[in-house]
């Protein structure tokens, strides 16, 4: 169930009420009595998983996320170096097609 703030227009007074999301919005402010209470737009609250069915991974300790940081990081550098071999390999002068003679069939005597 979430929490809800409500402010009273009349008497400026702010509170939390803790009730389901069905629940009918409150009217009549506690302190004052009159009718003049508006529910605010609140930020929300986050999630929070309890109990169990969540992964192992889920909650990965520092050790592991910083040596898998370490793996992508290399795996980036020979991406690079492979960008780079390659980028100079087409540098150098360009490939000719090999050329290829195209002879006309000789006539037969007769």
């Amino acid at each position: 169930m979430p929490t809800y703030d409500y402010k009273c227009e009349n008497c400026d007074y702010l509170f939390e009420k803790f009730q389901s999301i069905t629940a009918p919005v409150l009217k009549k402010c506690p302190k004052c009595g009159k009718s003049t209470l508006k529910r605010l737009i609140g930020t929300g609250a986050g999630i929070i998983f309890k109990g169990s069915g969540f992964y192992q991974t889920d909650y990965r300790s520092d050790s592991y996320t910083q040596s898998a940081k370490k793996e992508t990081d290399k795996g980036a550098k020979k991406e690079e170096k492979a960008k780079s071999e390659t980028k100079t390999e087409t540098k150098s002068e360009p490939k000719k097609a090999p050329e290829t003679k195209t002879e006309k069939p000789k006539k037969k005597e007769k």
